[in-house]
């Protein structure tokens, strides 16, 4: 049986019921929201890290064709594995473009687990 962990959960929110901070005690799920931290946050947003995110919603001003797609999957790639390097190992990153929207498959392994997990991520433009 895998170790329980106590994290803050992603999105941020309040467990009214006992008036704190909710808390992430699935190992899966947290690290899932860590992606779309990593994915969704533009480099330059954070203070103390500059470099810190992949900016996939910058992509709004790039035209929605193959090579956005493709730009996009090493973008995905490059920023997993320098910020979470540690924790997972991307297996594949697909990336199809359509109409308005990009869609972005992530297959990784976690680590500390050895399970193989799929993200399926939709940025809306």
């Amino acid at each position: 049986m895998a170790d329980p962990i106590e994290a803050f959960r992603f999105p941020v929110a309040v467990d009214v019921g006992r008036g704190e901070l909710a808390k992430e005690r699935d190992y899966p799920t947290y690290v899932a929201g860590l992606i779309r931290q990593v994915l969704l946050t533009s480099p330059g947003e954070r203070v103390n890290r500059p470099g810190f995110g992949a900016g996939l919603r910058r992509m709004v001003f790039s035209p929605i064709n193959d090579s956005t797609a493709t730009l996009t999957q090493a973008v995905v790639l490059q920023a997993l594995n320098t910020w979470l390097g540690t924790l997972i190992t991307v297996d594949d990153v697909q990336v199809r473009a359509d109409n308005s929207t990009l869609n972005v498959d992530i297959s990784y392994t976690l680590k500390s687990r050895g399970t193989q997990q799929i993200l399926n991520l939709e940025v809306t433009f």
